[in-house]
């Protein structure tokens, strides 16, 4: 599992942490943890599909828009970089 090493952490805001964690029975670390799942885990994070839907909805695309963008596309797949 990855480390996570945070620096310069203010001394009210560590001290903040060691209550929080203190009151829901956990290490600060823990607390940390758990901290950082919610906020990366949360509801209100943007997926990438939602958005680029929302994005066609704003522009009026409708799926006849799409097949038909679809049946005009080059189907032969892209070759892969090379590096030299």
């Amino acid at each position: 599992m990855p480390i996570l090493t945070i620096r310069n952490v203010p001394d009210e805001v560590h001290r903040a942490l060691r209550l929080r964690a203190a009151e829901h029975g956990r290490s600060t670390e823990a607390e940390v943890r758990e901290i950082l799942e919610r906020a990366v885990k949360s509801g209100q994070r943007v997926r990438m599909g939602d958005a680029l839907a929302e994005v066609g909805r704003r522009a009026g695309l409708t799926n006849e828009d799409f097949a038909e963008l679809d049946q005009l596309r080059d189907k032969v797949p892209a070759k892969p970089m090379k590096f030299k």
